[in-house]
C-alpha cells in the first residue's frame, strides 16, 4: 500500500461514527433492517442507510440483502466483535461522564453471594456507617451472574462475587480483595469429628454433604462434592443447624472459626489428604463512576480490617 493509500485508510477510519456501529451490531445481530430498526427505535430505511454510508466509508460489502434478511459477509464477521467492544467501551465513557455531574448518593444497594461470611459483611456496614452516617445500605443475595446484570443496569452499586472461573474485561471496575478458604465442618465432638485423619476422606465420602447452593449456581459443584448422598442449602445459617445432626457434613468459610455460635456446634475435620481448603478469589464489582470511588475506598478498609482481623485471630 503507497503512502497515498495509508492517508487514505487513515482519514476513513477517523470518519466511523457510533451510530454507525450501533447500526451494524445492531444488524449483524438481527440479521434483518427491521428487527435491527425496531430495536434501535428507528426507521427501517434510516437504518438501510446508515449501513450503506458505512459500506461507503469502508469500500466493502457488509450485509448481503437476500429478501426481508440479510447475511453478514466475511468483512462483517471480522469487524463485529471491533464494533461490539467500541460501543461498550463508549457506554463506560457515558456512565463516567454522567457520573462527574452528581454529588453523593442517598442509599446503595450491595449485592454478595452466599458463600461471603457475615462477618466480612458486618464490618463493610460499620465503617460505611462511620464514613456515611446518613446512607442507606441493602444488602441483597445475588448469584454471580445476577450481580452482573444488575451492577449494569444499575440497580446494583456494589457486588462481591467468586472470580474463580474469570474471563476477559468488561464494563465494570473489578478488584480483587482475596481468596475464602473452605474447610470441611461436622459436629462437634460427633462420630465424624473423632476419625482419624487418614481414614477422614473415606468416612466424608461415605456420609451425608450438604453443598450450598452458590457452588452450583457459580459451576462449583463439581470442585466440592465428594459424596454420593449430597443436598442442597442456600444459606450457611441452615447448613450450620443442619450439621448439629450427626454423620454429615458440609463445606463452610474457615471463617467461622472465630465464631462461637458456630464452634460451639461444630468443628473443622482434620483430612490427610488436605494440606488446605479449598481456596476461591473473591472481587468487589461496580460501575464505574466517580461517586462510588469514595465508597469503594470504604468498603475496601473494612476487607483489609477484616483480612487482618482473622489473620491475627489465626496466630492465637
Amino acid at each position: 500500500m503507497n503512502n497515498s493509500n495509508n492517508n487514505t485508510f487513515r482519514t476513513t477510519l477517523m470518519n466511523f461514527s457510533l451510530e454507525q456501529l450501533i447500526a451494524f451490531v445492531a444488524v449483524y445481530e438481527e440479521r434483518s433492517f427491521s428487527k435491527a430498526a425496531t430495536k434501535l427505535n428507528k426507521h427501517r430505511t434510516t437504518t438501510g442507510q446508515v449501513i450503506t454510508n458505512l459500506e461507503d466509508t469502508l469500500a466493502v460489502e457488509l450485509m448481503v440483502r437476500e429478501g426481508r434478511y440479510v447475511e453478514p459477509t466475511e468483512e462483517a464477521h471480522l469487524l463485529y466483535h471491533y464494533a461490539k467492544s467500541i460501543i461498550e467501551q463508549s457506554k463506560i465513557f457515558d456512565k463516567m461522564a454522567l457520573s462527574l455531574a452528581y454529588g453523593g448518593l442517598e442509599s446503595i444497594s450491595f449485592g454478595y453471594s452466599s458463600m461471603i461470611p457475615l462477618g466480612l459483611l458486618q464490618i463493610i456496614r460499620r465503617q460505611l456507617t462511620n464514613d456515611f452516617p446518613s446512607m442507606k445500605v441493602n444488602f441483597l443475595i445475588k448469584n454471580k451472574a445476577e450481580l452482573e446484570k444488575e451492577i449494569k443496569e444499575g440497580s446494583i452499586h456494589f457486588g462481591i462475587a467468586n472470580v474463580h472461573h474469570g474471563k476477559g474485561m468488561f464494563d465494570m471496575d473489578s478488584s480483587l480483595i482475596g481468596y475464602i478458604e473452605f474447610m470441611p465442618f461436622v459436629k462437634k465432638e460427633g462420630l465424624l469429628a473423632n476419625v482419624t485423619p487418614e481414614m477422614a476422606l473415606t468416612e466424608l465420602r461415605k456420609s451425608r454433604q450438604y453443598v450450598l447452593s452458590a457452588f452450583s449456581q457459580e459451576n462449583l459443584k463439581d470442585k466440592v462434592v465428594l459424596s454420593a448422598i449430597h443436598e442442597e442449602v442456600d444459606q450457611v445459617a441452615l447448613i450450620i443447624k443442619m450439621l448439629q445432626d450427626d454423620n454429615c457434613w458440609a463445606w463452610l468459610p474457615k471463617v467461622l472459626s472465630e465464631s462461637s455460635y458456630a464452634t460451639e456446634h461444630l468443628q473443622m475435620m482434620d483430612l490427610e489428604q488436605l494440606k488446605q481448603g479449598l481456596k476461591f478469589p473473591f472481587a468487589l464489582w461496580n460501575p464505574h463512576s466517580k461517586p462510588l470511588m469514595p465508597i469503594k475506598k470504604s468498603i475496601l478498609m473494612a476487607v483489609d480490617e477484616y483480612t487482618k482481623h482473622f489473620t491475627d485471630l489465626l496466630k492465637h
